[in-house]
């Protein structure tokens, strides 16, 4: 079986990721689960996410309510602790540059989205549903790969605006010293978290207990780099009754590379 745990992982946060799994992985075995030793993160998280052999894994809302909940089993939904939030909810940032005159969300009507991927809740789907509940759309679009690059083009000024997972934003903040050149323009509304899945749908359970125990047992300073103050159940009908954006008629740029 392979576990991958992709969300949030950056140089900072690999090692508490890693011993985060370690304790994951020492109480499955406590309890006869022959979980793999190491996490792997490879170049497609979607082949991941869909193989078979796949133990547990962190994907977004929007994979998994598009393309996933079918063929995986909803484990739970880590509880980033986010104050205004309820627990296992999670939010976008809306960030413009420093330098830009505009103030709110809805003076960037016509402006230039920086995101990471067409299958993100908090980067794509989220201000597109927030744009169109404020009765405008974007001007154009550019696709970074990452949140961590969606940041950065709207620091550089190859991009106007980007919304960011606020747990991604939180790390940005902390460790990229060019973060201080953006401003918050506004917040998206919650939605369920980053669901935490596997294809083993008998070992649901044993996994909930595990992920449990592990956020528990967290050292302190891992608990500070990592999403999993908790581990909360959130039904499925909760992550399929969130809207999808409706599709961008405007012309998009290409993909950013800094």
């Amino acid at each position: 079986m392979k576990a991958s745990l992709p969300m949030y992982y950056r140089p900072e946060t690999a090692d508490a990721t890693h011993r985060f799994w370690a304790l994951i992985r020492d109480q499955l075995r406590a309890n006869g689960i022959n979980a793999p030793q190491r996490l792997e993160h490879g170049d497609d998280p979607m082949l991941e996410w869909k193989d078979p052999a796949l133990l547990l894994s962190q994907t977004c809302g929007m994979p998994y309510r598009t393309r996933l909940f079918e063929q995986v089993q909803l484990v739970g939904t880590p509880d980033i602790g986010r104050e205004g939030c309820q627990p296992g909810y999670y939010l976008s940032v809306l960030v413009a540059s420093r330098a830009d005159r505009r103030k709110l969300f809805e003076d960037f009507a016509n402006a230039q989205l920086a995101y990471n991927d067409r299958l993100s809740q908090s980067g794509w789907a989220a201000p597109l549903c927030k744009a169109e509940t404020e009765g405008f759309s974007f001007g154009s679009f550019t696709k970074t790969g990452s949140h961590l690059e969606s940041a950065r083009a709207v620091a550089i000024g190859y991009a106007d605006i980007a919304a960011i997972d606020i747990f991604a934003w939180q790390l940005i903040r902390r460790f990229e010293v060019w973060s201080s050149n953006l401003k918050v323009v506004g917040h998206t509304s919650p939605t369920p978290g980053l669901p935490l899945i596997t294809a083993q749908g008998k070992l649901v359970e044993a996994l909930f207990h595990a992920i449990e125990e592990a956020a528990a047992a967290l050292a302190s300073e891992d608990r500070d780099l990592l999403p999993f103050k908790a581990i909360i159940y959130i039904p499925k009908s909760e992550y399929l009754s969130i809207p999808c954006p409706p599709e961008p008629a405007p012309k998009t740029r290409a993909r950013f590379d800094h």
